[in-house]
């Protein structure tokens, strides 16, 4: 927060940590044995995180942004069983963790949005 009390934007690690795993997520298909399924799960998931992330980042009064991010970090958390690649060990683990910290990064920033939020509608 500044000054004035308002979080400016680009600043919250937890935005950036929701980027940087959106965009490991997006680009782990291209080390990592993967099936059709796996890597446009991956591909997507991966890209609407970083797209969220990049959304919470400019706008941080956002409180959606970090609902969001929490229920994409659930989705790709699940999606091995749903789109079937618990057999391929190296995609289903980075699914499994990518998804995991994604939710936590989500959680964790979700009261720093609330504060801004309410920050910005006390003006």
């Amino acid at each position: 927060m500044n000054e004035s009390g308002a979080v400016k934007p680009w600043t919250r690690p937890y935005d950036w940590a929701e980027v940087v795993l959106g965009v490991v997520a997006m680009a782990s298909p291209l080390w990592m044995d993967t099936d059709n399924a796996a890597m446009w799960t991956m591909v997507v998931l991966g890209a609407l995180i970083a797209l969220d992330g990049l959304v919470s980042l400019a706008m941080p009064g956002m409180v959606a942004g970090e609902a969001i991010q929490i229920v994409l970090g659930v989705l790709l958390f699940i999606s091995p069983w749903v789109m079937s690649y618990t057999h391929m060990t190296g995609i289903a683990w980075s699914s499994w963790i990518i998804g995991a910290l994604t939710v936590v990064a989500g959680a964790a920033a979700l009261p720093l949005a609330q504060a801004a939020s309410r920050m910005a509608g006390s003006h």
